[in-house]
């Protein structure tokens, strides 16, 4: 009996073939939709439908906890505001007022802790064009899981978009449903 590959070569080394899933899931959960070929959006699809499950099991998974924080105090300007201190050799410097603050913060359960390392695996970091960064895992959690609460499987939806003018390969448009 003949042994089937689990997953596609895609005409690529290891190390470049999952840099470049990795990349095209990142698209598809950033934008909603990628275009690539037929192949790759197979491989894709199942990657993006098993991170959607994951979020949509432990979406619900945290527990509410409020923590004590330490800020610098801030003036109606947004600027820190600072007094006059004395160090021990009697020379005067400016020193930061804090102010200690209790906030409510979100504190995973450990299955859902597991769950956002395995989504990290998985995707790459992303910026916007301010250079802040964009939490994609925060994205699936919040945004993406809610609207799969009830569905069972299939995410995703592969639309077939005929042969590619250069090379004649396939094109696909891999889309979130």
């Amino acid at each position: 009996m003949k042994k089937l590959a689990t997953n596609r070569k895609l005409g690529r080394t290891t190390d470049i073939r999952v840099a470049m899933l990795k990349t095209l899931t990142t698209d598809l959960i950033l934008n909603g939709k990628v275009e690539t070929t037929e192949a790759r959006a197979k491989e894709v699809k199942a990657i993006a439908d098993s991170l959607i499950a994951l979020a949509v099991k432990e979406k619900d998974n945290f527990e509410t906890v409020d923590v004590k924080v330490v800020k610098a105090k801030l003036d109606s300007k947004g600027n820190k505001v600072t007094e006059i201190a004395k160090s021990k050799n009697g020379k005067e410097y400016l020193k930061v007022v804090k102010e200690e603050t209790t906030e409510s913060r979100q504190k995973d359960m450990p299955s859902r802790l597991n769950a956002r390392r395995k989504m990290m695996t998985k995707l790459n970091k992303v910026k916007d064009e301010k250079g802040n960064n964009i939490d994609l895992i925060a994205k699936l959690f919040n945004e993406i899981a809610p609207k799969y609460e009830g569905r069972v499987g299939g995410y995703t939806r592969i639309v077939k978009a005929g042969p590619r003018k250069g090379d004649g390969a396939e094109v696909a448009i891999l889309q979130l449903v």
